[in-house]
């Protein structure tokens, strides 16, 4: 069978990430080995820039300039928030036509492994011999089939670190802490917050994902508990979190809706639900010590705690797509599957099991309360963090007897 000859074409979609470069620059450096490569294409602004032919000729970019943008978190290409229908992907497909693309690599989450599906059905609608890639990409860890997703490792490694820190502060001034954390349907990015946990009475003490319903009268007693056991409390939610009738939590409170580009609940950077659930805290349990704070865009693209499992995954995820479709002549979805304990193996799958569907947290990772993580999900999650991360120490000097107040 004859190799296709081209161009290869690849664009960023989606929420940025700490690793999504190292595909980008995977995919890059992996194509640019096959002769059958006439050019190697970067689209700013994703499939945006696709639409109107704003291209990088990468080619010409060199190695080492490559590799110190594959060490920079955020989407160099830039991205967008488009979500593209059937009009707008076969916009994309003729682009791709009228500037000989053989090899479209999209980088992004289970939208973006959509578009990827409806352009390549454009393309074995219109006989075009074209080999279309999903390369995944999220912090959310949400796609299926994956045991785990680029992206995700780097985001729950500054989130584990961000609650030890918050844990740290809390224990020297005691109080309720609450910390909101990204994830609209899923709670793999929350649930991080319990990786840094090493003493007995570490926080988060509690633990709230968009997975089990949420009740404010289970809120409210799982943190008096954790006030009587411990005499203060950590709390992480995210910011995804439904009652019982599946209605964002931050709506019931607040009474009101706002809606993204894609007709979403706005969720991310309005700070609502943290100070919401504070006031419920200081109202009804009377406690006068109460902060909040929303992590927002920092646990995406944070410079200096990027894992190098994380990494170096990602890496592989784009020069997999540069070998599944130039060697192998298909197309589909790059997936990582676990292997042992612990190792990977990259495989590709039809864009249709991806495409659209979200994976959420298994029910052995959530306590049966859906009020903190379990051991299970501590050997799910932990290696993702890499090597070298942080411990916490506390003084074990013995106590000095009381003279003056010893007999109060």
């Amino acid at each position: 069978m004859s190799k296709l000859t081209g161009k290869v074409l690849i664009a960023q979609g989606g929420g940025p990430t700490a690793v999504i470069n190292q595909s980008m620059v995977g995919a890059v450096l992996e194509s640019r080995k096959f002769p059958e490569v006439t050019r190697v294409y970067g689209a700013m602004y994703g499939v945006r820039g696709i639409v109107n032919e704003d291209f990088l000729d990468l080619t010409q970019e060199t190695t080492h300039n490559l590799e110190q943008v594959a060490l920079t978190p955020s989407s160099a290409l830039l991205s967008t928030r488009d979500k593209p229908d059937a009009a707008y992907c076969a916009e994309i497909f003729k682009v791709c036509q009228a500037h000989d693309v053989r090899y479209f690599f999209y980088i992004g989450g289970n939208d973006s492994a959509d578009t990827v599906r409806i352009v390549n059905q454009n393309a074995e609608s219109a006989g075009y011999d074209m080999r279309c890639i999903h390369i995944p990409k999220t912090i959310d860890n949400d796609l299926v089939v994956n045991d785990h997703t680029p992206g995700y490792g780097s985001a729950a490694r500054f989130v584990a670190q961000a609650f030890m820190g918050f844990n740290l502060d809390n224990r020297a001034l005691p109080g309720v802490f609450i910390g909101v954390v990204m994830g609209r349907n899923a709670g793999f990015l929350t649930a991080a917050a319990s990786l840094g946990k090493k003493y007995p009475d570490d926080g988060p003490h509690c633990v709230y994902v968009p997975e089990h319903a949420f009740s404010t009268e289970q809120f409210l007693g799982d943190v008096k508990n954790a006030l009587d056991a411990h005499g203060r409390c950590v709390v992480a939610v995210s910011e995804g979190i439904v009652d019982e009738k599946k209605q964002p939590v931050v709506v019931g409170l607040t009474g009101r809706i706002e809606k993204d580009a894609h007709g979403n609940v706005q969720l991310s950077g309005t700070g609502e639900l943290g100070t919401m659930l504070g006031e419920l805290v200081k109202t009804r349990l009377k406690v006068k010590r109460v902060r909040a704070d929303t992590l927002g865009y920092m646990q995406r693209s944070f410079l200096g705690v990027v894992s190098d499992v994380d990494a170096h995954e990602a890496r592989e995820v784009g020069e997999k797509a540069a070998q599944f479709a130039i060697w192998h002549d298909i197309d589909g979805s790059i997936t990582i599957q676990r292997t042992g304990n612990y190792s990977v193996d990259y495989r590709i799958v039809s864009l249709e099991e991806i495409a659209a569907k979200t994976k959420t947290m298994a029910a052995e990772h959530l306590t049966a309360g859906g009020n903190d993580t379990t051991v299970e999900f501590f050997n799910y999650a932990r290696p993702l963090l890499g090597s070298g991360f942080p411990t916490s120490h506390r003084i074990r000097a013995l106590t000095v007897s009381k003279i003056l107040k010893s007999g109060n």
